[in-house]
């Protein structure tokens, strides 16, 4: 009980840094939260998680290694994923910016996302990083061993999943509080064009991506 605490509270501090690490989750939560509503970001943060589920289900099965060693899996996952963020890259790069309809939460000029579309940007975002089978891989590697109980596998995974729900849901809520989302507002055709270059410079590092870095 001992080493599944000591290793429980190290996957716990690695997994908060990686999560609190800007990347392509954060800047499409921070997007949506701020474009369409509290709800919205918050259904995103339920899509990133279950990109992490499935990221964490296939590592604990062992399919990860076979991913990093399989260079024609690996670049099917990183060209996916480098070509969805280069395509919300370049739709906020032609944004022109946005304002608040006064009857509701949403902003005007952004098209309104169902909650099957904001769940699926988190998704896909999330599901096609190579970059979290890389990390995964690493992380698991380090306080997995075959001598483990399966719900001890079980536990390790539900706390990721957890955790990047409830970080991503977080950020959406402070984002959306009427203070800082005012402020967010009046410079919205700025922070589209940060975060298109952003997702672009991301997909970018993450096309040149290589198995094993």
């Amino acid at each position: 009980m001992h080493d599944f605490i000591v290793n429980w509270a190290i996957l716990v501090g690695v997994f908060a840094i990686a999560l609190a690490s800007p990347g392509p989750d954060f800047v499409i939560a921070v997007r949506n939260s701020i474009q369409q509503s509290r709800r919205i970001g918050i259904i995103t943060a339920f899509g990133f998680a279950a990109g992490v589920a499935i990221h964490v289900t296939y590592c604990l099965m062992g399919l990860a290694t076979v991913i990093a060693q399989s260079i024609i899996l690996f670049n099917i996952l990183k060209f996916i994923g480098a070509g969805y963020l280069f395509y919300v890259g370049i739709s906020a790069l032609r944004s022109k910016g946005f304002a608040m309809d006064e009857s509701s939460d949403v902003v005007k000029t952004a098209p309104r996302m169902t909650s099957f579309q904001a769940f699926r940007s988190g998704f896909i975002t999330n599901l096609f990083n190579p970059k979290a089978t890389l990390f995964f891989m690493a992380l698991f590697t380090q306080i997995l061993s075959p001598q483990i109980p399966v719900w001890t596998s079980v536990v390790y995974g539900i706390t990721c999943v957890t955790m990047t729900a409830g970080w991503f849901s977080i950020v959406a809520m402070i984002l959306t509080t009427p203070v800082i989302r005012g402020r967010f507002l009046k410079c919205s055709k700025w922070i589209d064009r940060v975060c298109g270059g952003v997702l672009i410079a991301l997909g970018i590092r993450l096309a040149l991506t290589k198995a094993g870095h």
